[in-house]
């Protein structure tokens, strides 16, 4: 589909040979499709457990979903791109929000980037060049 998603403000960019990426409302009607739509892309790429990377994206989109626009009046815009590499799958997630920040009235249990770190062959979190967060996740394939 291309263009605006009239349910949940979601612009879809169609896989292609180099990779999949969505822009989107980082609001949590958002999250399982792009979940979906990474999770087939990974699939097709020959990624050994589909379904952990799925959950590790799933992991890093609701945490910007939950913390990234906390202090914003309305959701800010997340992507979400993964690409082919010579190693395996790296999956980007990358909020415009407030950055990673202590809160201490998280609704959060605070487990969801330790369990990317788990589930991904490498992982990274930094400041995104627009001044939010930046989750870079490697899943090697074998």
């Amino acid at each position: 589909m291309t263009g605006m998603d009239q349910g949940a403000g979601q612009i879809e960019h169609p896989c292609s040979a180099s990779g999949l990426t969505r822009h989107f409302s980082a609001i949590a009607e958002n999250v399982a499709p792009v979940r979906r739509a990474v999770e087939r892309f990974v699939r097709s790429e020959g990624v050994p457990d589909p379904g952990a990377v799925a959950l590790a994206v799933h992991e890093a989109m609701a945490n910007a979903v939950v913390h990234a626009y906390a202090d914003d009046p309305q959701p800010g815009p997340l992507t979400v791109e993964a690409r082919r590499t010579r190693e395996g799958v790296e999956v980007v997630v990358t909020d415009e929000g407030r950055g990673m920040a202590p809160r201490p009235d998280s609704p959060g249990m605070g487990l969801g980037l330790p369990l990317v770190a788990t589930i991904a062959s490498r992982f990274d979190v930094r400041t995104s060049a627009r001044g939010g967060t930046q989750v870079t996740m490697l899943f090697v394939i074998a």
